[in-house]
Formats: C-alpha cells, structure tokens, sequence
C-alpha cells in the first residue's frame, strides 16, 4: 500500500496584510513567508473551490490586491 502524502504546511500569516499591496509586492512577501503557489485572480474570476494547502488566493484589480484568501 502507499503511504498517505503529506498535505503543505500552511504558514501562519495574517492574510489582511495583503489587501493594498501590489500584485508582485503580495507575490513576493507571500514566497517569503513561505506560501507555496500563489493565485493572483482578476476581480469575478471563476475558479473552482478546491482547497489546497500551502496556496495563496488574491483578487488583484489595477494591479493591486483587493481581497486575500488562503486555500
């Protein structure tokens, strides 16, 4: 049998930082924090809702993030 896979490690991180930045700010503070895939997402997007450990979601209108979510 194999064995179960090790779902990501989400960081621990206060996503409302996020809002106000700009897309590659948010994308780079979030690689440094240690999120492993980040979505930047335009406003509306339709995207489907698996969750997925370790990503980072971003709803980025002008260039600037205007909502952040984890999963």
């Amino acid at each position: 049998m194999a064995p179960l896979p090790t779902p990501d490690r989400v960081p621990d991180d206060n996503l409302d930082q996020y809002v106000g930045m700009t897309a590659e700010e948010a994308g780079r503070t979030a690689a440094e924090r240690g999120w492993t895939t980040v979505r930047p997402l335009p406003p509306d997007a339709v995207i489907t809702m698996e969750y997925l450990a370790g990503r980072l979601n971003f709803t980025v209108q002008d260039g600037v993030v205007t909502r952040c979510w984890a999963g």
